[in-house]
């Protein structure tokens, strides 16, 4: 017997109503259990840090090669104490530097770009996934 012989068109509306809507159903489901698509992971930047803590320390007040990082937002530039900066960063710390979101995203991605002269030796994040999720995970140190 040959199905498409036995069914009508209304058949196939029926159908095609019932799947459109577990199409739709389905849709639902996956955007309510998915992460956002820039959702911050903080794990991911703690994991990512693991780069950065060879020369800084993100939860302490001590300074190791490079000044340490905890409460780094809303802190100017070269204003560590104790900590010698370069000239470079010393001066964006002057002419207004302070560390906030978009600064720090801009320094993770190219250091030598946001202050040229810096003696940071650190070639920059190129993932946003990354850099977003380091700044979330500095932020759990306030």
């Amino acid at each position: 017997m040959n199905l498409a012989q036995t069914e009508t068109p209304a058949d196939w509306s029926d159908s095609m109503r019932v799947f459109r809507a577990a199409i739709r159903l389905a849709s639902a489901i996956c955007v309510a259990v998915a992460p956002a698509a820039h959702a911050e992971d903080v794990d991911h930047g703690r994991r990512i840090f693991q780069t950065c803590a060879s020369c800084h320390v993100p939860d302490a007040e001590t300074n190791k090669y490079g000044p340490y990082l905890k409460g780094v937002f809303g802190r100017k530039a070269g204003a560590v104490p104790d900590f010698r900066y370069s000239q470079a960063m010393t001066d964006a710390g002057s002419s207004g530097l302070v560390w906030d979101d978009e600064a720090l995203a801009a320094f993770l991605y190219s250091p030598k770009k946001k202050v040229p002269g810096t003696s940071m030796r650190f070639w920059g994040l190129w993932s946003e996934a990354e850099i977003r999720d380091v700044i979330a995970y500095l932020k759990t140190f306030p």
